[in-house]
């Protein structure tokens, strides 16, 4: 979904985010024992007495599969209380984990956050550096997607990845055998698709796509696109690439000639299409089947998972969207226990009980394993949709950035891009419009930024 911030949370990041990355020079920097990280070594026996300790811990997350793994946790630490705290979802917990780091009152001791929001707050100092915990030598465990995310554009590890949204084609085959529509294995032919679908029955269109910031960052993924580079405050922001070109050249013919659904996505309209075939296909993230369970029961067996189409024919590269992970406010007080129950959430026996409650894994071994991957959906008519989401996770390129401030360039997107939908601009000129307006919120909170 599209991030919005309102006008007081728009104003609380850009103050914090501008006093923060002028004063990072200072923070970056010092002594220690762990590296230089600015940060002393927390060592495995430090952990085990945190936890022998007892104490309370303050979990804030939306992700409904970590109730369960909180329960868990208790039960084997009998001393430890997780306190799990659902302040909003992304966009709201966003804003109220702001106003208490502003505040420096009421931090939460763990926080889940978003890939594309995690450079905001590793950028400006305000996550705990997880290398001191010896989190990267964690990194064979996550796929290049997520690992890449918590990095943040950095040396430094700023979470554990919870979860990933390794891309997939979900399409209606229903619709496409009804109309003898061949699976597009390639972008052109999805092209192609689209055509043929809305000749045959012009109240049906190939997806809904009225403009998305999450969507369009993901299909530049893909394409090869690489429109941001982060240096610490050195941001380089350029659309112009010729992975830019490429998306922008076919989806704008989608645009052009309306084979796009103006539907905006999650709203009861959206899932009815989804439901009726009159919305025929979907590229999104493989944390999709619980959605299109319970949004549009009655298209059950009819929905199938081929993998994502391709830019060049022959290629195998995709992309993510979506996905989060649990970080360490570095206001946060019992730093030992809130890793403790980070690693054991993402990288211990926590997983496992995501994954039976239906959350997607950021784990290889268990994206590999066969036990996940012969999963059959009867949603998708016994398919095993995991082997294909675990192949697209392997074919993510793990070298994608975003932006220290992606959680603001995502509110305007649909004032620069969004305009490509309902107005004569192109793509290429709303990526155009969107790129200086990212520059110029840059260069407001103090980054050096290049174009």
């Amino acid at each position: 979904m599209p991030t919005h911030l309102t006008k007081h949370s728009r104003r609380l990041l850009r103050g914090t985010v501008l006093v923060c990355a002028l004063a990072l020079g200072a923070t970056a920097c010092g002594d220690s024992d762990d590296g230089g990280s600015g940060q002393k070594a927390v060592s495995e026996a430090d952990i085990q007495a945190a936890l022998k300790e007892g104490g309370t811990i303050t979990v804030w997350a939306w992700e409904p599969t970590l109730k369960q793994v909180a329960t868990d946790f208790e039960k084997e630490h009998p001393g430890v209380k997780v306190d799990l705290v659902n302040a909003g979802t992304n966009k709201d917990q966003y804003t109220a984990l702001q106003n208490a780091i502003s505040a420096k009152k009421g931090v939460p001791d763990v926080a889940q956050i978003e890939y594309y929001a995690m450079g905001q707050y590793a950028l400006t100092k305000q996550l705990t550096d997880l290398k001191s915990f010896g989190a990267d030598k964690l990194s064979a465990q996550f796929s290049p997607g997520p690992w890449n995310g918590v990095k943040a554009g950095s040396d430094g590890v700023y979470a554990l990845p919870m979860d990933s949204g390794p891309m997939a084609l979900f399409y209606n085959k229903k619709v496409f055998d009804k109309y003898d529509i061949k699976v597009p294995t390639t972008w052109a032919e999805y092209l192609d698709a689209a055509r043929e679908l809305h000749k045959a029955d012009p109240k049906a269109y190939i997806t809904a796509d009225n403009g998305d910031a999450g969507f369009a960052t993901s299909m530049l993924w893909q394409a090869g696109s690489r429109p941001y580079t982060v240096d610490g405050t050195k941001v380089k922001i350029d659309f112009s690439d010729q992975g830019a070109k490429t998306f922008t050249g076919t989806w704008q013919q989608l645009i052009d000639e309306k084979l796009l659904a103006s539907v905006p996505a999650w709203t009861d309209e959206w899932y009815k299409g989804l439901g009726d075939g009159s919305i025929a296909t979907l590229a999104t993230g493989a944390w999709m089947p619980a959605n299109l369970e319970s949004g549009a029961k009655s298209a059950s067996g009819d929905w199938r998972v081929a993998p994502m189409p391709q830019w060049k024919a022959g290629d195998k590269v995709s992309a993510e969207n979506g996905g989060s992970a649990l970080a360490l406010p570095e206001l946060g007080k019992n730093e030992a226990l809130a890793y403790a129950f980070v690693e054991y959430a993402n990288a211990g026996d926590g997983v496992q009980t995501r994954l039976k409650n239906g959350a997607f894994p950021a784990t290889t071994a268990d994206l590999q394993s066969t036990r996940f991957q012969d999963t059959a959906f009867p949603y998708f008519g016994g398919q095993k949709a995991n082997k294909i989401f675990a192949e697209s996770a392997a074919d993510v390129p793990d070298d994608w950035s975003y932006l220290p401030y992606q959680v603001y360039a995502n509110s305007v997107f649909n004032d620069t891009v969004g305009k490509a939908y309902v107005s004569g601009t192109t793509l290429a000129e709303g990526l155009e419009s969107w790129q200086e307006a990212s520059v110029k919120y840059g260069e407001e909170q103090g980054f050096t930024v290049e174009k």
